[in-house]
Parts: structure tokens; sequence; C-alpha cells
């Protein structure tokens, strides 16, 4: 017989059934082992887990290997684990709404998005992370984010009091665990869900035991199920007990299953173990709170205080051995040594800066003199630029600050010493640096280092969420880098050159032609609202920007020898010109530049930087009523319909074949500071107002001409797609608005248009932006009943014998001078065929023009005489190519034998019998 149907002993079976613990069996050979059991066996109890402890068993085996993965950093297991996790908590919702979410899921919760934050702000741990872990850390981040909004009150408790949730945990364990001590049936059937995943590892004994446990006979199964179970370690009596089971002739197989199997004597001791250490832990816990309320009390008595250890002072480097005298050349072979590093891969840039203001401070210390500072303070302000070895990479606040003091330091030695000679024509080895040595000459160049710390604020403000506190923060350091560079400004023009004097005159414009000057602007309205001190005050804080700008520019037009230094600076120029809507200044210096003949040769920054002259040009001329000139002005940048990336405000979505990623980046280094950006929906609206103050009255002019031209197609794009919306309601973006307002005027009904143009929403969004908000809009009315006025006329005029002047007056609430001179115009222009009547005021209409149903006739008529001519030409190559008309002579042309010849009236006759014009007609065959 098998060795699977042996059966022991009746002692055997006794001992089986009086055992305290049963291990509980593998689902899949709960039936097998039923068929396989012994009468006395069939007595047994067996373990019957609730749904309970099976759901917080499979969550606790998953959060174990999320915790193992967390400590190998190994994020795609991670994602994994956590989103089975999700998956199994979900199925057990029936018993966490009954029982409350386990404690053990909210601290790996917890813990997890702690792991996760702090991985993501270790800058170099994600650098060395592979691209599958860098991609599965970003999304299981987001994910734990996402999921943690649910349980944000758990959580937040937890991490108020986390010692105290798990306390409360081992507590549980602790009681459940001493109610258990009588028999494991009950513990098994008591258990909480927590203690029983607590059990040591052995509890959970692998699917091969279980089988090879099942597999042997009843008589192996009740000699040892007492002594397989619940095992820390492999013992020594293992293999006897297999020994003397296979003695026993209880079956060879006996035996592998007894060396696979623990015992329980092992199991309790080291279960034991672990109560004791709780213990302890728990004792310790307690002594550390007794001993904290001593120390409370006592400090409340006045009595001891428990000090702190002091904190540890950092060392600073050593540079020099003790007692080595230090002198300058000392010094300058310490700074060659530290620069050496410069650049080497490995470097620790921070500790290169640090030692530099080590050496900086030693040789004040000694009295080095001046020259060796300089020196000292030029090579720390580059090592504060290389601290990024990325180009695209901006300084860090701390480090902006440390180049901001250095700078201001340098200023001020270079400002106190008038015996320090800098430059870059210097060399090392003709450099002064000894006390002893004056003149100091130090090879150096104090621009340099201002313009990179100019472009280095502008790269901080390129990477800085320009909707938050800290775009504010960074924008007022400018003042400090506008005060640096008057600073040079004046040091310069005492010492630099012509060229440096150009340069440093650039960057103070730069930081000027974009602003608006509200003292200056006040000042011309004649302090409007002000008392007399602060009129006085505002008049001796300083010269005009506008003076300031036209100083600096004047210089470079004169001096400068290199054409990218004076184009930017005439189109600075003009850009504040403009915006001070200085119009006719700003258009003369424009055209006078000649700088739209050759700008597409430009670098794309002076490209960028005449777009948005052009802008502002085009916005100042609407200011000013002059709307041909505006629309002029804006057309080429709004036909585009790439306005914000080509004023540098952004970038569009294209295809990667269009622009590769080293692209994107160089792009977007040019990109221009939020706080220099132009409103691109003001823009748009300025744009399309003037399209439409332009086109309606053109449109009404020319309605029935087929051979209309369109003056704006985007204007033309927002009145069709307005057209094909199903359902017209109220408008509500600024383009529905130019629409809605845009077919009332062509009705002629101004009070509509001007309702649509002038509003709340559109004041907030567009007309409120301009700093003379009111003259702006009172300009907009006068010209869109003007414009009203024409396309009314233009309209209507086949309808009217004569219409007074008076009536229009009062219709379009005009002047009669007014409309006196725009009909006027009109019949100058021959736009409309009419005459005036000086004495009764009135306009007659001389019907000149043709009523609509004529101009559909004349349309038709054309259209058919271009058919004919079509079939014509058609059939005259059918005969050329079917009929033999052709013949080709000695010369290699080609003659017509019987061809024909245009009459005087412009008809076609054939020679032979030819065809004549009103129907075709041949000798032998009618047509």
């Amino acid at each position: 017989m098998s060795r699977f149907f042996a059966t022991g002993s009746d002692s055997e079976s006794e001992e089986s059934s009086s055992a305290d613990e049963i291990t509980p069996k593998a689902p899949g050979t709960t039936l097998r082992q039923s068929l396989l059991l012994s009468d006395d066996e069939e007595d047994t109890r067996r373990v019957v887990r609730s749904a309970k402890d099976k759901r917080f068993e499979e969550l606790t085996n998953l959060i174990k290997t999320i915790r193992n993965a967390m400590k190998i950093r190994d994020m795609s297991k991670c994602l994994e684990e956590f989103e089975q996790l999700c998956r199994a908590f979900l199925k057990s919702k029936t018993i966490v709404d009954k029982e409350g979410v386990p404690p053990f899921y909210i601290r790996l919760l917890a813990d997890l998005e702690d792991y996760l934050n702090q991985l993501w702000e270790d800058k170099e741990g994600k650098k060395k992370m592979n691209k599958n872990n860098a991609k599965a850390l970003s999304t299981l981040r987001q994910k734990i984010r996402k999921y943690n909004r649910d349980y944000e009150t758990e959580i937040t408790a937890y991490k108020e009091n986390p010692q105290e949730s798990a306390d409360e945990e081992e507590e549980k364990e602790r009681g459940d665990s001493g109610s258990s001590s009588d028999s494991e049936a009950e513990a098994d059937e008591g258990m909480s869900a927590s203690a029983f995943l607590k059990k040591s590892a052995s509890e959970t004994v692998s699917e091969a035991s279980k089988f090879l446990k099942s597999a042997k006979g009843s008589g192996d199964e009740s000699s040892s199920s007492d002594d397989d179970e619940d095992d820390e370690e492999w013992g020594s009596d293992t293999v006897d007990s297999g020994s003397e089971s296979s003695d026993e002739g209880e079956g060879k197989s006996s035996s592998l299953a007894v060396v696979f199997l623990k015992k329980t004597q092992e199991g309790e001791k080291a279960a034991e173990k672990k109560k004791d250490v709780r213990k302890k832990r728990h004792k310790k816990k307690e002594r550390l709170d007794e001993e904290g309320e001593e120390e409370a009390g006592e400090e409340a008595e006045g009595g001891w205080e428990k000090v702190k250890g002091v904190p540890q002072v950092k060392e600073k480097p050593k540079m020099f051995a003790k007692g080595t005298e230090i002198n300058t050349p000392l010094v300058v072979k310490k700074l060659n040594e530290i620069l050496q590093a410069r650049g080497k891969k490995g470097t620790d840039r921070a500790g290169q800066i640090e030692l530099l203001h080590a050496l900086a401070i030693i040789s004040g210390e000694n009295n080095l003199g001046q020259g060796i500072l300089v020196k000292i303070k030029f090579n720390i302000v580059a090592s504060l630029y290389d601290y990024n070895p990325n180009l695209a990479a901006f300084m860090k606040s701390d480090m902006w600050i440390k180049c901001l003091d250095c700078i201001d330091e340098l200023l001020d030695i270079l400002f106190d010493n008038n015996n320090i000679f800098i430059g870059e024509n210097i060399a090392e080895d003709s450099e002064n640096l000894a006390i002893s040595d004056q003149p100091f000459r130090v090879r150096g160049c104090i621009l340099t280092l201002v313009e990179r710390m100019d472009e280095e604020f502008t790269k901080i403000m390129q990477n800085t969420d320009p909707h938050s506190q800290e775009y504010v923060d960074n924008l007022k350091d400018e003042g400090r880098v506008c005060g640096v560079i008057d600073r040079l400004l004046s040091y310069l023009e005492n010492k630099g050159s012509t060229e440096e004097i150009c340069r440093v005159y650039l960057r103070r414009i730069m930081h000027t032609y974009y602003k608006f000057d509200y003292k200056a602007h006040r000042r011309s309205l004649g302090f409007q609202g002000e008392t007399k001190s602060e009129r006085d005050q505002e008049e001796s804080q300083g010269e005009d920007s506008a003076v300031i700008m036209d100083r600096l520019c004047k210089f470079i037009y004169a001096k400068d020898r290199t054409d990218r230094i004076r184009t930017c600076a005439i189109l600075c120029h003009i850009y504040h010109h403009a915006l001070h809507s200085r119009w006719y200044q700003a258009r003369d210096l424009m055209l006078m530049s000649h700088l739209q003949d050759n700008i597409q040769h430009a670098d794309p920054p002076v490209q960028i930087l005449y777009n948005r002259t052009m802008v502002q040009l085009g916005i100042c001329a609407f200011r000013q009523g002059m709307i041909k000139d505006a629309h002029n002005a804006l057309l080429d940048i709004q036909s585009s319909g790439r306005a914000k990336e080509l004023l540098g405000q952004g970038l569009l979505m294209r295809n990667m074949q269009e622009r590769n990623a080293e692209q994107e980046k160089i792009e977007k280094r040019r990109q221009v500071p939020f706080h220099m950006h132009i409103n691109l929906e003001l823009l748009e609206c300025v744009y399309l107002v003037s399209a439409m103050l332009l086109e309606i009255p053109y449109m009404a002019a020319h309605e029935f001409d087929a051979r209309r031209r369109m003056i704006s197609k985007q204007f033309h794009h927002q009145l069709r797609v307005g057209e094909r919306q199903p359902l017209l309601g109220p408008p509500e973006s600024m383009r529905e608005h130019v629409v809605a307002a845009s077919k009332a005027m062509k009705m002629g009904d101004w009070r509509t248009c001007h309702s649509f143009i002038i509003n709340e929403k559109m004041n907030s969004k567009v007309w409120d932006l301009f700093p003379e908000t009111q003259r702006v809009r009172e300009m907009l009315v006068r010209k869109i009943q003007e414009e009203s006025l024409r396309t009314y006329l233009f309209t209507y005029s086949s309808v009217y014998d004569s219409i007074s002047m008076e009536i229009l007056s009062e219709m379009f609430e005009l002047e009669l001078a007014t409309v006196h001179s725009i009909i006027s115009k009109m019949i100058i222009n021959e736009e409309l065929m009419a005459s005036l009547d000086q004495p009764t005021q009135t306009v007659v209409m001389h019907r000149t023009e043709p009523t609509s149903l004529q101009n559909l006739a004349l349309q038709l008529a054309e259209k058919l005489g271009g058919l004919v001519e079509n079939n014509e030409r058609v059939f005259d190559l059918k005969q050329g190519v079917y009929g033999g008309y052709f013949n080709r002579d000695q010369k290699g042309s080609y003659q017509q034998k019987q061809g024909y010849q245009r009459d005087q009236k412009g008809g076609y006759q054939q020679k032979q019998g030819g065809y004549q014009r009103g129907g075709y007609r041949n000798q032998q065959r009618d047509y």
C-alpha cells in the first residue's frame, strides 16, 4: 500500500488528538487531508480564520514587501506593490468600514509619503537612479499624494503622536497573546488581525512544507504535529526525529517531511523572548516619561536645568602652517593652488568658495594691501558663477546674495582706492599686488562680472514661477542690480574706455526702457490731487526716465562702433517713446533708422526686441486714435499666429522635427522675464478693434464687388467663426465681444456696438490696463460713431433720395460740422455718389450706383462671358489636335494649314467654312 495511506498506532492517534496546537492547512490540501484522517483524528478541531484575519494578513505581507523595496530604493517594486496594496485594501472595504482603518496601514501611507518627498528633494540621489526608477518615483509620488487626501485626518493624527499609535497596537497584541495562552485553537479564534500578523515568521509556513506535512500518513502527522510547528531555528532534533520515524517503518519519505518541519518548543521560546523585549521597551519608555515629568517639575521650582550639548563649531580650513610668515607671494601661490582645482571633476565648488573667502580674510588680517584683496574678490565672484556647471541652471538665493555682496565690496574698494588699475589687457606677469609696488595693477574686468550678474538675474527671473510670492521677492533685487550698474557707470565714466561705457550704458537702458514713469506722467498732468510738499518731493527725486534715456542713447548713437549696441539702443528708445505716448518721436525715429529693411539679418534677441517695439508702437498709435497706423504696425505680428513666440513670452507646441530638445533649451534662454511681458489679450483686442473700424466700412462700400480684398484675414476668420455658431448667446470672451460689435456696426447701430466694446468686462480685461483709461474710452466712442455713420451711408445710400445732415447728427450724436466733414471727404474720394445742398443742409443722392439686383445681374453676365470664352478655347484646341490642323515645317515649328484668325470685332472666323461668334457652323456638319 502506498505510504500516503499508512496509519499510525493508537498511542500516536491519542497524542495527536490531545495536541494543543493544530497547524493550519493549505487550502489546496484540505479535501485530501480529510480523506486521509483516521476516526480518532476526525474529532480534532480544525483552525478556521476569519475573513478579517485573512485580509489583514494579505495587507501586512504587501506592506512588508514595500518596506523592503524602500530599503533598497527599488521604486519600480514599490510602485507595483503599492498598486496591489490599494486593490487589496479595496477588497477589504467591508471589514474596514466595520473595524476602522488599521493603524499599520496609516503608518505605511505616512512613512511612504515622507520617504518619497525626501527622495524627491535629494537631487544627487535622483541623478544616480536609472530611468525606470526615476519614472516610477515620479508616478508613485503623484499617486500617494492623491491617495493620501482621503486619509488626511488619520495621517495627521499619526504624525502628531506616532509613538502612541504604535504602543496601542502593541498593547492590543500583548492582551491578545495573554488571553491565548491556554490553547492554540482558542488563540486562533480570538486573536486580533494585527497580533496574528505580528507572530514570528515561522508561523506562516511555506506551501511546500504544508504539502509535505499533509502528504505524510496519519501516524506521521499525529507523531510530529506537536513537535514540528512554529519554530524559529532549524534544530538538531529534527534529524533525529526523522531517523526515528524512519526506523519505525512509517515510510521512507516521512523523514524528509520531518526535516522540513519545525518544532514547537523553540518557537515558544522565541515568542517569549519577543515578549520580554517588548516589556523592556515599555518599561524604558515609562521611565523616560517619569524623568521628563521630574525635570519639568524641577524647572518649575527653579532647580536644576538639563543642559543640552553645545553645537559643534565647524573648524575653519587651515590655509598655512602655524608660525608661517604670510606675505603676498605666499598668498598668491595659495590662490593659484586653489584655482588649479577649478573646473576639475570631483572638485568641491562650495569648499573652493569657502577657501577663497578664508584667504581674503587672512590677507586682510595681515595687511597685505588692497591689490591682492581685489584679485581674490575677482576669483570669488568667478567661482560663484561657476558653481552651476550647467549653463541653463540659475543661481540659488544664498549664492546670489553672496555674489551681490562681493561685487558691492569690490566696487567699494575700487572707489576708495584710486591707485588700483584693473583691466583684461594686464598680463599676470606684470601684475603689481604687493603693498610696496603701488599703484596696484590687477588683471580682471569688472564690467564682465556685472554683465554676467545681470544675465544671472535674468535667468533667476526666467526660472521662477511668475504667480508666486518668490517672484515678487526676487524682483525686489532689481533695484540693487540697477544700483550696482549705476555705480559701475560712474566708475567707468572716469576710468573706462568708450566701448566699455557704451556697454554699461546699454545695460542701464535695458533696465529702464520698459518701465512706465508715473512720476513724469503726473508732472505732465500738472500734479492733479497732490499737495505742494508731495510735488516738491517728487521734483527733487531726480530727472525723468525720458531725460536719462535721451542722454544715454545719444551717447551710444555718437560713440558706438558696433551695430548691435546702437540697434538695441534705438529700439529701446523707440519703445520708451511709444510707452509714454510720444507717437511722433517714436515714429520718426523708427523711419529714420531704416531698421525694418535689414532686421531679418540680426540675431534672435534683437529680433525679439524689434517685435516688442513694433507692438508697442502700434498700441501707442491706437491710443492716439490713429487706427490705420496701429493696424499696419500690428499686422505682421498678429497675422502670423505666433505672437507669443515672436515676443519671447513663451514657446508654442511644435513637432520634434521642427525643433529638437537643444533648440528648445536655447529658445527658453531667450525668453523675456514675466514682468517685461506685453499683455497678449490687450494686443489682440487692439488689433481686432482696429481691423473692425477699418474693415466694416470697407465691406459696406464694396458689398457687391467680386474682387474685394481683405484688410485683415484674422478679423474675417473671427467673423466666420461667429457665423458658424448654431446658437448665439451673449458674448463672453474678448473676441466674441468684438464680433458682436462688428455685426452691430454693420447695421449702423453705434450704440449697441459701443455697449459691446466698452463695458465692465472689457474694461477689466483690456481698457483699464492703459495709463490714460478715460481718454482711450472717449477716443473709442468717437471712432465708433464716425465709422458707424460711414457704414450707414454706404449701406443705405440706395434707399434715400436725400437725407438731412441734422438727422444724421442726432442719430449718431455727432456735431454738425463733424458730419459735414465726413460726408465731404466721402464725396471727394468718390466713395459716395452724392452732393451737398448747402442752404438746406441736405445730402442729395445721385443714384448712379446699381441696385442689388442689378449688381447680381452684372456678376452673372461676367461669369457667363468667361464661361463662353473657356468653351471656345477648348473647342479650338480639340479641332487642332484631332482635325489635323497643324503641320510641322522644315524649321521644326508648327504651322496651321487651315487656321483661324481673329477679326476686328473680336470674333473668330475660319478661313474655309469656319465658325462665327453666336453659333458654330462647319461646311460639312452643323454643331
